[in-house]
Order: C-alpha cells, then structure tokens, then sequence
C-alpha cells in the first residue's frame, strides 16, 4: 500500500509542476501527438476492417482468408514491424503502419462475427418486405451486429493507445516519449508519469465507447446483450 502511494506522489508532484504544462514538451503537447497519431490509426483501421468485415460477413465468401490474415496480422509483433520499416523509411509512417496493423484484425474479425450471427429469419423477413442486399446489410445486419462491431472497435482503440507509445521509440512525440526520456535518463518520476497518462487516456477511450454504445445500440439489443 505504501508503494501505490508513493507513485500516486510521484506521478501528482510531476502533474502539477507548472513546467509539464508548457512548451514542446508539455502535456498538453505530447497529448495532442498520441491522440493524433492514434486517431488517424484508428480511423484507417476502421476503414479497411469495417469494409472488409462487412462484405465478408454479407456474401459469405472469403470470410476464412479474411480471418486468417487477421489472425497472422496478430502474431506479428507490433514493435519488430515499427523497427523493420523505420529502416526502410525514418518517418512516422512505419509507426501509422504498424499502429494499423495491430487494429484492424479485432474490428474486421468481429465485424464479420457480427454480421455472421445476424438471425437466417430476420433477413429472409426484410427480404421478403422486397429489401435489396444493400437494403438488408444496411437496414437489418448492420444495427443487430452493431454491439459486437462497437466491441472491436473499442478493442482496437485501447489496444492502439496504449501501444502507440512506440513512436517516442525511433525519434517522434506522443505520451510515449515520457516514458522513453525517463528510462534513458533514470528519471523514474518521468516514466511513472508518462504511464499514468496513457493508462488514464485508454480509461476514457473506454468510457468514451460505453457511452458510444449506449447511445447507438438499441435498448432491445443492449438487454439481450446483457442477458447473454
């Protein structure tokens, strides 16, 4: 107990310092790197898993290619990758790629699972009502296989925050850097802070899609969910 306590110090005396507040390499600052570089992850990740994930899940084809390249995406260790294409090209790039890479097999996986596990009968029903496939996708599988796509979505985004400290590694900003700075310079204050910040940050991407559930699933949904 003595020791949770001594990090809360640590990490609120280095929070409330005025200097962490300021400059290139305050808090506010590396804040916004980490949030930007997750952001635009994310975003591309959704783009590619969402797409892929639904068309697989609504045509029934090659939804085990699909799955097995998401499955050795997994494996490939995030960190090799940065290191391996930061060779080929010193930029942010290779930290966006790999960011990518390690989201897009929870949204794509669980997009396809989604759409996969939509009831035979609901779909025959609005196809019978003289619904289009598209009609169907849209109208009926995408709003009953929304709570699982939220969950990978919200699988990704902490998994991506929280690795996203690898961009301090070759050189650029973020959260990541604190703690980077701190291990090189035996600044332990500085690495127990710049931890705190990114467990804190995936704590309210976490809150963010509860709400986000709440708000987009139907109650209907959310009780079945629940139930199960």
């Amino acid at each position: 107990m003595n020791e949770l306590w001594n990090q809360i110090d640590l990490f609120w005396t280095w929070l409330t310092t005025s200097s962490q507040w300021h400059g290139g390499d305050g808090i506010p600052h590396r804040l916004l790197q980490h949030v930007y570089y997750s952001g635009v992850a994310l975003v591309c990740a959704a783009v590619i898993g969402l797409a892929l994930g639904l068309l697989v899940g609504h045509t029934g084809r090659g939804g085990f290619v699909a799955i097995s390249l998401a499955n050795v995406a997994r494996a490939v260790p995030t960190f090799g990758l940065v290191l391996i294409v930061v060779v080929i090209e010193y930029s942010i790039t290779p930290v966006l790629v790999a960011l990518v890479a390690l989201a897009v097999p929870p949204i794509l996986v669980n997009t396809f699972e989604g759409i996969r596990g939509v009831d035979a009968d609901a779909k025959d029903a609005a196809s019978g009502m003289g619904m289009t496939g598209w009609g169907v996708l849209w109208r009926v599988e995408l709003p009953m296989a929304l709570p699982l796509i939220l969950l990978g979505l919200r699988t990704s985004a902490i998994q991506v925050v929280a690795t996203a400290t690898i961009a301090a590694y070759p050189g650029f900003g973020g959260l990541g850097r604190y703690i980077i700075d701190g291990l090189a310079r035996n600044d332990y204050q500085l690495v127990v802070g710049g931890t705190v910040l990114v467990v804190l940050l995936a704590l309210i991407v976490q809150a963010a899609f509860a709400a986000l559930r709440r708000l987009l699933v139907s109650p209907g949904l959310l009780g079945s969910a629940r139930s199960s």
